[in-house]
């Protein structure tokens, strides 16, 4: 791989925040940032430019994570989205739905799940990056 694969993690949990970075790390992706609302999330993406959001559906402040990405793709920076949530509920897969995304993961999240949902984000990256070439 020539470039190391760029994460962004977004938790308000700081606990799961640093399990969640070191599972991306260790499985060799580069964690460039962290965040804790959407609203941080909105501010910082732009100057790190990850390949791939780890984004926790459920997070402190005025945004949720489904409305960050929604954010994120009206404004034309849609970038390969996996959502974390401790609800797997049918209201909150619904809700998700309305936006697109690679994975949904329910938390804790295990590193093989996490492991298959960053190699697709990752394809689907690399995927983007041959056609604008």
């Amino acid at each position: 791989m020539a470039e190391q694969i760029k994460v962004m993690i977004v938790e308000d949990d700081l606990l799961l925040s640093i399990v969640e970075e070191k599972m991306v790390s260790r499985l060799g992706y580069d964690v460039v940032c962290t965040a804790t609302s959407g609203e941080e999330t909105l501010r910082k993406i732009r100057d790190f430019n990850p390949h791939i959001l780890l984004i926790d559906v459920n997070l402190a402040g005025e945004i949720n994570g489904i409305e960050t990405v929604e954010k994120l793709q009206n404004s034309h920076f849609g970038v390969p989205t996996i959502f974390l949530s401790g609800d797997n509920s049918t209201e909150s897969l619904n809700y998700a739905s309305s936006v697109d995304y690679v994975d949904f993961l329910l938390k804790p999240v295990k590193s093989n799940d996490l492991a298959c949902s960053l190699e697709k984000a990752a394809g689907m990256e690399l995927h983007k990056a041959q056609n604008a070439a």
